[in-house]
């Protein structure tokens, strides 16, 4: 164990994917994290002393640079879906991701991986979209050797999409969306691991590589999808347009009004802009196929994870059996 990985964000959803892999290439994993008390649960992806979370603020050079000393890799999953405090859209996506790259650079890091996602445009409509795309040039600008990977929205067992709309069928038989013919082109996090490791052991060339996995379908299908896993009839609402504005901008003045001890998980007025568009790869973008990685579909891996929101959760299966025999008078 010669090699010392810094992941920037390790032990968040994708960020536990990527440190559990860089441990089992046999890479010490320095996990940069601001509260390591509460990122234990990474330590058990390597063997005693290998993987290590330690204290971390992007919004500090002094912070970074202490983390990042003596690292042949470094890899930035840091990212928000709503700003809190200090940890603006700003900061952490376009200064933060500057910042790293910054220093790397300076420190001689050999590798460095920055993962982004698909839709960064500095056109964009959100302000999520555009800090993300001025992160991008940021990082080419401070270490043009970087691979920086665009992946589409992100499943897996402890997602914040699939995880969130499933519990909410537990409260309503109705299911309101919004944008539902929005198309997405949903990636397993350890898929977006793999390429991130690809990359980090200097196995891709640098640039950007966008990310789908091997189905392309709307919002409501999705959802419609998620329902079968989860055996459960609901209809799903579409929201027009101006309802689905009104609610996004009652949850972030519920935010405000908290003094943001209420946090805005459900709709931000800014995600609703970011809905406008639809968020597969680009057509001609370097991806998967370039790094060697053969996606996983939706389907393979959501009963996985997603039986906890059956009627009777594991034995679900077991109960549906029993009720057809009965029907069937055996």
């Amino acid at each position: 164990m010669s090699k010392l990985v810094t992941i920037y964000g390790g032990s968040g959803f994708v960020g536990r994917y990527i440190a559990r892999r860089m441990a089992k290439e046999g890479w010490r994993v320095r996990v940069a994290v601001r509260r390591p008390n509460e990122a234990m649960h990474v330590k058990p992806y390597g063997v005693p002393g290998q993987v290590e979370p330690v204290f971390c603020n992007i919004r500090d050079d002094v912070s970074v640079a202490s983390v990042m000393q003596g690292a042949d890799a470094v890899v930035n999953c840091v990212g928000v879906l709503n700003e809190l405090g200090k940890n603006t859209f700003g900061a952490i996506h376009a200064e933060g991701a500057g910042r790293i790259a910054r220093i790397a650079a300076d420190l001689g890091v050999a590798s460095l991986v920055h993962v982004s996602a698909i839709g960064a445009d500095p056109e964009a409509d959100s302000e999520y979209s555009r800090t993300k795309a001025a992160g991008e040039a940021s990082v080419q600008q401070h270490f043009p050797a970087a691979v920086i990977l665009r992946p589409s929205v992100i499943f897996g067992a402890e997602d914040g999409f699939f995880n969130r709309f499933a519990g909410m069928t537990r409260l309503s038989p109705v299911l309101p969306i919004a944008a539902g013919s929005t198309k997405f082109q949903p990636v397993f996090a350890d898929d977006v691991a793999k390429a991130a490791v690809k990359a980090a052991v200097s196995e891709a060339e640098a640039g950007i590589y966008e990310l789908g996995g091997p189905e392309v379908k709307t919002f409501r299908a999705l959802m419609a999808q998620m329902l079968e896993v989860i055996h459960r009839r609901r209809v799903i609402l579409s929201l027009p347009g101006f309802i689905a504005k009104l609610v996004a901008f009652g949850f972030d003045v519920l935010q405000f009004a908290s003094f943001q001890l209420i946090e805005n998980k459900m709709l931000t007025r800014d995600q609703l802009k970011s809905l406008k568009s639809d968020n597969v790869a680009s057509e001609g973008a370097k991806g998967f196929a370039d790094l060697g990685i053969e996606p996983v579909t939706v389907g393979s891996v959501l009963p996985d994870y997603l039986w906890k929101f059956r009627p009777s959760g594991q034995y679900d299966e077991m109960t549906s059996s029993a009720r057809n025999l009965r029907k069937n008078g055996v």
